[in-house]
C-alpha cells in the first residue's frame, strides 16, 4: 500500500478582544488545540501540521487587517499550505463579502479549509450553501451587537455619563468616572480669560507660548506620549467651543448636562462665544475655492502656505491671504511678507499672465484665468515668482517688443516662472500733494504698487476688450458695458489704454512709472506715442 501524499495544514485562530490573553492557557491556545487534535485524527489521510502559528489576539472577524491572517493568506498565495484549519468558520471571518473573497483566492490556490466544529465540504455546492447560512448567521450576530454597543452609548451620553474618549485638558478618567485636574483647570480658565484680553486667536497664542502653556499630555496604551506641545489655531478653537468646560456634553446636535464637574463659569463661556461669533463678520466661515483662486497655490518667501483670510473694519470687508506660521502663532517662522491683499494679489497675477500670454486668453474672468493657469505664486520682498502650468506660447507672431520684458525677466527661478516686481503697500495713513510729473519738486518715485495692480489690470482688461470687437465676439462697447454692469463711458476708457506705446505699459508692468500715474492720467491718450511721453512730462 503506497504512502499518502503530505497534505500541509495550517491552523488560525482568533479572539476579538484581548482580555484574558495574559493567562498562561487562553482561548486561542484552546482553539489551536482543538484543531491541533483534529490534523492528529487525519495522520491517515497524511495531514501533516506546518511549524508556523497564525493567532490574531484582540481583532474583529468584520475586518482582514489582521496580521497573522495576512501572513496567513501570504503562505497561501506562496503555496506553501493545502488546508487551512478553524474551530468555526466565524474565527476566519464574520463578514460575507470577505468570505466570497477568501473562498476565491482558496480556489485559486487549490486550498480547502475545514472547522473543527461544523462539517462541510468547500468542494460541494451544498458545502457552499452551509457555509454561506453559517456566516448569514455570523454577520448578523456581529451587526446586532454593534447596534447594542450604539444604543447604549447614545443612552449613557443622554444621561450625561463619560463613555470613553479623550479627556480634555483640564479634567483625567478615572474608573469611567471623570475628575478635574487642578493645575490643568487653571490653565484652561486662563485661556478663556486671555482670549477677551487679547482679542484674537493669533494674539492669544503668542500669549499663551510666553506663559508655557500647551495642549494635554497624554500617555498611550501603546507607551506612545503625545500632546505637550503648542497650541495652533485649530485646537485651541476648539477648546474655546467645547461646552464640556461648563457641565454639559454635546450629542448629535442635543446639548444635555453631563456630570463632569463645570471648571468654566457660564458667563465667561458666554462672553467667549459671543467674541468669537462676532469675529465671524456674520458670515459662514466656509468659503469657497472659487473667492480665493491662489487657494493652495500662493505661499511666503520660506515655504509656508498662505491661506484665506477675511477681515472686517468700518463695516468694509478685506480678504488676505495669511502665511500658515502666523496664524499658527509663529510669526518667527512666517516669510518676510506674512499677510498681502487677495484682491491686489490676484489682479497683479492675472494681468501679468494676460500681459504674458499665458493661459485662456479668451476668459474675461480673473478667478477662471489663475486657476487653471498659475501652479505657484512665491511672495518675496520685491516680487512675486509666479510659476505656471505650461510653458508659455510663442508671442514673436503678436507685434511686441518683448526685449525689455526679457531684461526683466532675467532673474527668474526657471523657464516657467514670471518675474514680477512687486512691493506690498505700507499700511499707514498718509495724505500728499502730488505736483505735475517733471515739475520742480515733483515726487519721482516709483508708482505705489496698489496704483500699479489697477492700472496693469485695466490695460490687459482694455486690449481684451478691444480684441472681443475686432474678432466679432462684441458688437459695441454698449454691448460689453451691459455685459459688465458699467457704462459705455468707462468701456471706451478702459478700451483707450489698449493704445499705449509699448514702453509705457512695459513701464507700467515693471512698476517704473513715476508716482501720480494711473488709470485716470493714461486713459484717452493721444494716438502718436511721442505725444502720449510729452502729456505724461516723459523724455523722449
Amino acid at each position: 500500500m503506497s504512502k499518502p501524499k503530505a497534505v500541509r495544514c495550517a491552523i488560525y485562530t482568533r479572539v476579538s478582544t484581548d482580555h484574558g490573553l495574559e493567562q498562561d492557557f487562553n482561548s486561542l491556545d484552546a482553539q489551536y488545540d482543538a484543531a491541533q487534535a483534529y490534523i492528529r485524527s487525519q495522520a491517515h489521510a497524511g495531514w501533516t501540521l506546518v511549524r508556523a502559528r497564525y493567532d490574531d489576539g484582540g481583532f474583529s472577524g468584520g475586518s482582514m487587517e489582521r496580521p497573522a491572517l495576512q501572513a496567513l493568506l501570504a503562505d497561501v498565495a506562496a503555496r506553501k499550505i493545502d488546508i487551512v484549519v478553524v474551530y468555526k468558520v466565524d474565527r476566519l471571518t464574520r463578514s460575507l463579502a470577505d468570505f466570497a473573497k477568501l473562498v476565491e483566492l482558496f480556489d485559486a490556490h487549490g486550498v480547502s479549509f475545514v472547522s473543527v466544529t461544523q462539517q462541510f465540504n468547500t468542494t460541494t455546492s451544498m458545502g457552499r450553501l452551509t457555509l454561506n447560512v453559517l456566516l448569514s448567521f455570523a454577520q448578523f450576530e456581529r451587526e446586532v451587537t454593534a447596534e447594542r454597543i450604539r444604543d447604549k452609548i447614545a443612552a449613557s451620553k443622554r444621561k450625561g455619563l463619560w463613555v470613553g474618549g479623550m479627556v480634555p485638558l483640564g479634567y483625567t478618567s478615572k474608573g469611567r468616572k471623570i475628575e478635574v485636574v487642578d493645575a490643568e483647570a487653571e490653565h484652561v480658565r486662563t485661556i478663556f480669560r486671555r482670549y477677551l484680553e487679547c482679542g484674537s486667536l493669533n494674539a492669544l497664542m503668542v500669549d499663551l507660548r510666553s506663559r508655557g502653556i500647551v495642549t494635554k499630555h497624554r500617555v498611550l496604551s501603546t507607551g506612545r506620549t503625545i500632546g505637550g506641545i503648542p497650541f495652533t489655531r485649530g485646537p485651541l478653537l476648539h477648546l474655546l467651543r467645547n461646552r464640556f468646560y461648563i457641565g454639559e456634553l454635546a450629542f448629535k446636535g442635543e446639548v444635555l448636562p453631563g456630570e463632569q464637574a463645570a471648571i468654566v463659569g457660564r458667563d465667561l463661556f458666554d462672553a467667549v462665544q459671543a467674541r468669537l461669533d462676532a469675529q465671524r463678520n456674520g458670515s459662514s466661515s466656509r468659503r469657497g475655492r472659487s473667492q480665493a483662486p491662489l487657494t493652495g497655490r500662493i505661499f511666503d518667501s520660506r515655504g509656508n502656505r498662505m491661506t484665506p483670510s477675511t477681515g472686517r473694519r468700518h463695516g468694509v470687508g478685506y480678504r488676505y491671504y495669511v502665511s500658515c506660521a502666523l496664524l499658527h502663532g509663529r510669526a518667527e517662522e512666517a516669510g518676510v511678507v506674512a499677510r498681502v491683499p487677495a484682491a491686489e494679489i490676484e489682479a497683479v497675477v492675472a494681468a501679468t499672465l494676460r500681459e504674458h500670454g499665458v493661459g485662456d486668453m479668451t476668459s474675461v474672468d480673473d478667478r477662471h484665468l489663475i486657476t487653471t493657469a498659475v501652479a505657484r505664486v512665491e511672495v518675496r520682498a520685491d516680487g512675486l515668482a509666479v510659476t505656471v502650468g505650461g510653458p508659455r506660447p510663442n508671442r514673436a507672431s503678436d507685434g511686441h517688443d518683448d526685449a525689455g520684458q526679457d531684461q526683466a525677466d532675467g532673474d527668474r527661478p526657471d523657464p516657467e516662472t514670471i518675474w514680477v516686481p512687486w512691493r506690498k503697500a505700507s499700511s499707514r495713513r498718509r495724505r500728499e500733494i502730488l505736483l505735475p510729473t517733471g515739475a520742480a519738486g515733483a515726487d519721482d518715485r516709483p508708482i505705489r504698487a496698489e496704483t500699479r495692480a489697477t492700472l496693469v489690470a485695466a490695460i490687459a482688461r482694455g486690449r481684451h476688450w478691444l480684441a472681443e470687437i475686432v474678432r466679432g465676439g462684441v458688437d459695441t462697447a454698449d454691448a460689453i458695458a451691459v455685459r459688465e454692469g458699467c457704462s459705455v463711458r468707462h468701456v471706451n476708457k478702459i478700451i483707450s489704454l489698449a493704445f499705449l506705446a509699448p514702453d509705457l505699459v512695459e513701464a507700467a508692468v515693471a512698476g517704473r512709472l513715476p508716482r501720480g500715474i494711473g488709470v485716470a492720467r493714461l486713459s484717452d491718450p493721444p494716438a502718436e506715442w511721442s505725444r502720449q511721453r510729452h502729456m505724461l512730462g516723459l523724455p523722449g
